[in-house]
């Protein structure tokens, strides 16, 4: 039997992403953002949501650009770190040993040390209430090859030990236990797709 609760949100997990942003040395900042997410495939756009209070939500919306990182195990001290701490008192990057490095289509700066960062250029900023949504167009995508398998040239999520958000708390990812529309597919391909990958069973067959 379920419960009824006020209105609030309780769609988890989500991605635990460091958000950096400025366009120079000494505007570079970082923001940890859970609100975010993919809007559109074609053209590829994605989004962010931002306290209009927050230190980057000023830099965001004077430059027009973001970089969204992706965050692993060995960065979930970070990504905890530089969500509860203000630009305007420390330079997150050198605090958290970071390594900022300009992007190759925007001016914000990647952080070299992310699995994948995503290049993202402002579209339009709508205000929501708590939050601004910030929804850009993604201009850019830097994946680090160590993660890339070089037979396929498919990025390896599990490879890259990628962390995620709820309720409050980061999570591991676990195992994987499918692919995109393997609940349609023979009994026989996805045998042969769990040979191959090296997994455990995704289903009962």
């Amino acid at each position: 039997m379920k419960q009824d609760w006020k209105p609030g949100t309780l769609i988890y997990p989500l991605p635990a992403v460091l958000v950096s942003c400025g366009t120079c040395e000494e505007d570079y900042n970082i923001l940890t953002v859970a609100w975010t997410g993919t809007v559109c495939t074609n053209p590829a756009m994605c989004y962010i949501s931002v306290r209009p209070e927050r230190y980057s939500h000023d830099i965001i919306s004077r430059t027009g650009q973001f970089v969204i990182n992706l965050t692993n195990r060995s960065m979930a001290r970070a990504a905890d770190w530089c969500g509860v701490k203000s630009g305007r008192m420390v330079n997150k990057f050198q605090a958290m040993h970071l390594t900022p490095e300009k992007g190759h289509q925007v001016d914000a700066p990647i952080i070299v040390e992310a699995p994948v960062s995503i290049e993202c250029r402002v579209r339009q900023v709508m205000p929501l209430g708590s939050h601004d949504m910030f929804i850009a167009d993604v201009v850019n995508i830097q994946a680090d090859e160590q993660y890339i398998d070089p037979q396929t040239g498919r990025f390896d999520m599990q490879a890259a030990d990628l962390i995620a958000y709820a309720h409050g708390n980061y999570y591991a990812l676990g195992q994987q236990i499918g692919r995109f529309g393997w609940s349609v597919m023979k009994k026989r391909t996805r045998q042969r797709l769990r040979r191959t990958s090296g997994k455990g069973r995704t289903d009962k067959d």
